[in-house]
């Protein structure tokens, strides 16, 4: 108790020096905690955007269907959707069919993405669709509605209640056409979807291609993110005898799993900077000490003193002003991430109401969510850096002449 109460009062000998260390190492806690929860918290909402729309927590295809997009790799679900949809922490299962088409109207042609689903649940777990009015929805899996992008509207120069020509190619190579209503519109923000989505019903979309019950993709959307760790594996062992296997989100949305990763690894080497900063400033202020106190650990030495004795006092003042740094830190990135969990960043005056990021679009009001084993990662290792950066100013300590610092003035 003695020992520490020494190395905190020799701390305060230039309260200065130590306030600013103090200061930077609290700050860049502070900075790093923020910064990790909010990225965390934007993440979390693209992924959850994402996966919703796109191909769900967990996907379910046949073959190497998310690489190469084939459409002649569908499959026939039986009973799959209803067996998924009772395992523990599946919140809905979406079947849907994805197949390259031709929309025409009386005044223009564009290519386009035949969307099959079901109205229902899709509906309910879409968020491109939770704005669409109930009027404007489809009606059924098997009816002739359509739901189109809002930017392939105006370009086949047609409005909410006319028709509209779908040609394909079936599974048999004939090219089939089918007369389709515009139900509604949707804009999903992202430019290339909203000029080319169809979405039709399922059974449908899948008789017209000449698949009747076949899907491309089961998404599986899940109550929690985390509950994939267990869904994943309990679906591939409904598959074990079945051709289609299930896959993560990374796997079946590559893009945005690459995005987040890049925009994570720049995060990182920010905070790898931030780091190295407070490291040297550490140095330097258990430098200065030391080498202001040369006389006093001479005669420490000299009355019998030990150069251990020395280098634990030095390393016991670096982890003093760690731990102070990081409780100061910690409390003030806690009240942040607090602000932005509640609260948020609202950037929607200064950029548009949808944000568009690895083919995700998410909420311009960007919030932070709690991630308290990073935060207590960072703080351990920040305090080990900080005991690290005190090695050399503690050898420099340990190994003084008594004669020749006793001398010194």
């Amino acid at each position: 108790m003695e020992f520490a109460l020494l190395a905190w009062k020799n701390l305060w000998r230039n309260r200065r020096r130590t306030l600013i260390t103090l200061a930077a190492i609290a700050f860049s806690i502070m900075l790093m905690q923020a910064a990790h929860n909010l990225a965390m918290g934007i993440y979390a909402s693209m992924v959850d955007h994402g996966v919703r729309a796109g191909s769900g927590h967990v996907a379910v295809y046949l073959g190497d269907y998310p690489r190469s997009r084939d459409e002649s790799l569908a499959f026939a679900p039986g009973g799959l959707a209803e067996e998924v949809q009772h395992l523990p922490g599946v919140s809905r299962v979406l079947p849907r069919a994805y197949l390259p088409a031709l929309a025409q109207s009386s005044r223009e042609s564009r290519g386009i993405l035949l969307t099959g689903v079901a109205p229902l649940a899709e509906r309910i777990a879409n968020p491109f669709l939770k704005h669409l009015p109930p009027d404007k929805m489809l009606r059924s899996s098997q009816g002739n509605d359509a739901v189109l992008g809002c930017r392939l509207l105006d370009e086949l120069k047609i409005v909410e209640g006319n028709k509209l020509v779908i040609t394909l190619q079936n599974r048999q190579g004939d090219l089939v056409s089918e007369l389709f209503r515009v139900r509604g519109s949707l804009r999903t923000g992202i430019r290339e979807l909203d000029g080319s989505l169809v979405m039709v019903g399922l059974e449908k979309a899948a008789t017209l291609a000449g698949m009747p019950g076949k899907v491309h993709e089961l998404a599986v959307i899940l109550e929690r993110a985390d509950d994939e760790r267990t869904v994943l594996p309990a679906i591939n062992r409904l598959l074990q005898d079945r051709a289609p296997r299930a896959v993560s989100w990374e796997q079946a949305m590559p893009n945005l799993a690459d995005a987040i990763k890049l925009d994570y690894a720049g995060q990182k080497f920010i905070f790898l900077i931030i780091t190295l900063i407070v490291t040297i400033g550490v140095v330097n202020t258990l430098l200065m000490s030391v080498m202001e106190r040369i006389r006093e650990f001479g005669v420490m030495l000299a009355i019998g003193a030990s150069p251990a004795r020395l280098r634990r006092l030095i390393l016991t003042e670096a982890l003093m002003l760690a731990l102070a740094g990081i409780a100061v830190g910690t409390l003030l990135g806690s009240l942040i991430t607090w602000y932005l969990v509640h609260y948020g960043i609202d950037l929607s005056r200064m950029v548009p109401e949808n944000m568009e990021f690895g083919g995700v679009v998410f909420d311009p009001i960007l919030r932070a969510t709690w991630d308290f084993a990073w935060m207590t990662r960072i703080s351990l290792y920040l305090a080990l850096l900080t005991v690290a950066a005190a090695l050399y100013p503690a050898h420099k300590a340990a190994r003084i002449a008594p004669a020749a610092a006793m001398r010194k003035h």
